[in-house]
């Protein structure tokens, strides 16, 4: 391009100023490129992280695998029909994640919560090793275990296994700890008057409701309350069904394969030593030390009703 003769030319004052647009955007692209190169401005990162042993960048892909995206919105991204998970782990704690991925169809209760605390590499995520310390320390928890402790959610039982459960609690740890500038909002509800738009409190959930008198309840009845608010049905089916653990259906008085190559018959004695000592007896099939001890959170009476609720299973699912 020229310029015209007897005309003003401000062609090299252009070619100077492209030049110099040119070379400054090729200045903020090197400067761009080296600081991708550097730490992440005190962002945590995946390596960073861990819980109980298990690993960030795994737990991300159990929960890619199992499209939890197709429900839940995390760190700004998924669908908005189940909770945003971003900063679950640091509302609710470990335990109670523990407590509800193995049987995500029914809310954690207090005593399922309390059963995962036994675990010691649990209860040093958590940072405490008492349910009511636990519950002081994630009010969260607290406030679901009141609010909707042992009713039916609209999430499936999914057959994840130990590790996928662990990696997966370590990638909401991950998540839980990111800087995510405000991620998720918080909702405004000033000057809305309806009780929906009031935050929960401790005060501000239902008194319980004091029970009425009825007939007592039979053994087996209170063993399967029991084993549902202690967490058992998390792990064990009412039917033959292997989840974590065997199935109860048609359990009481077969004869019991185990690990070292002997049998044993299921009857009384065997079922109460199972549950206060679980490893005494390793089932044939099943790995030691995957369940917890009950002998410190049930007294006889109430190991004695779970006993009668699985002889009640009998050789069918009822």
């Amino acid at each position: 391009m020229s310029c015209a003769p007897g005309e003003p030319c401000e062609e090299g004052l252009k070619r100077r100023r492209a030049l110099i647009v040119l070379g400054l955007m090729g200045v903020l692209f090197i400067a761009l490129s080296a600081a991708s190169f550097l730490d992440s401005r005190g962002q945590v990162v995946p390596a960073a992280v861990s819980y109980a042993g298990y690993d960030v960048v795994e737990g991300k892909r159990v929960f890619q695998a199992w499209n939890c995206m197709g429900c839940h919105t995390i760190v700004g991204n998924g669908a908005y029909f189940g909770p945003d998970l971003t900063k679950l782990y640091g509302k609710v704690g470990p335990a109670w994640i523990e407590a509800f991925l193995p049987s995500a169809g029914a809310w954690p209760t207090r005593g399922a919560v309390q059963l995962q605390l036994q675990n010691a590499a649990i209860a040093a995520e958590a940072g405490v090793d008492s349910i009511d310390a636990y519950l002081g320390k994630y009010p969260a928890a607290a406030e679901r275990i009141t609010r909707r402790g042992a009713h039916a959610t609209q999430m499936p039982n999914l057959p994840l296994s130990r590790e996928e459960i662990g990696h997966l609690i370590a990638f909401l740890k991950y998540t839980s700890s990111m800087n995510t500038e405000g991620w998720p909002p918080t909702p405004r509800v000033d000057g809305l008057a309806f009780a929906q738009a009031a935050p929960a409190s401790a005060s501000s959930l239902p008194a319980p409701v004091a029970a009425q008198p009825s007939e007592p309840a039979s053994q087996a009845a209170r063993g399967a309350d029991l084993a549902r608010d202690t967490g058992c049905t998390a792990c064990h089916a009412s039917s033959s069904q292997r989840l974590v653990g065997p199935g109860w259906g048609g359990l009481y008085g077969s004869e019991v394969a185990l690990a070292d190559g002997s049998k044993a018959p299921a009857d009384d004695a065997y079922l109460t030593e199972s549950i206060v000592a679980p490893d005494a007896k390793i089932v044939a099939g099943f790995a030691p030390h995957m369940m917890p001890a009950y002998d410190t959170l049930l007294d006889e009476g109430e190991i004695a009703a779970i006993v009668a609720y699985i002889r009640s299973l009998g050789g069918a699912h009822p």
